[in-house]
This record gives structure tokens, C-alpha cells and sequence, in this order.
């Protein structure tokens, strides 16, 4: 049975998805990581993606 709080697990995926989701979108603006591979690496961490996305201009 996994330990914690179902709250503090769920505050706890968020947090790593909002850092990895940042991350991917800094890679992206510094050009260190095709656009292509940011687009679909976001798809596949967050259901939002698609707002994400077009918020941050990645889909020209």
C-alpha cells in the first residue's frame, strides 16, 4: 500500500509535472531540444498539453 496522504501524493505529482513541464519548455526556447520532441514528450506528461502549447507559441 503505497504511504501518504492521497492529497500530499497528488500535490506531489503535480509539482514534478509543473518542474518537468518547465524544464521541457526551457530546452525548447534555448534550442537545445527540437521543438517536435518538446511538443510530444508535453503530450505524453500532462493532459493540458495542447494549451500549454499553444500558450508558449511552440506550434508555429
Amino acid at each position: 500500500m503505497p504511504s501518504g496522504i492521497e492529497r500530499v501524493r497528488e500535490i506531489r505529482r503535480l509539482r514534478k509535472r509543473r518542474k518537468k513541464t518547465r524544464h521541457l519548455l526551457d530546452r525548447a526556447k534555448k534550442g537545445t531540444m527540437e521543438k517536435a520532441e518538446v511538443i510530444r514528450k508535453l503530450r505524453l506528461l500532462t493532459p493540458g498539453a495542447d494549451v500549454i502549447i499553444e500558450r508558449e507559441g511552440l506550434k508555429g
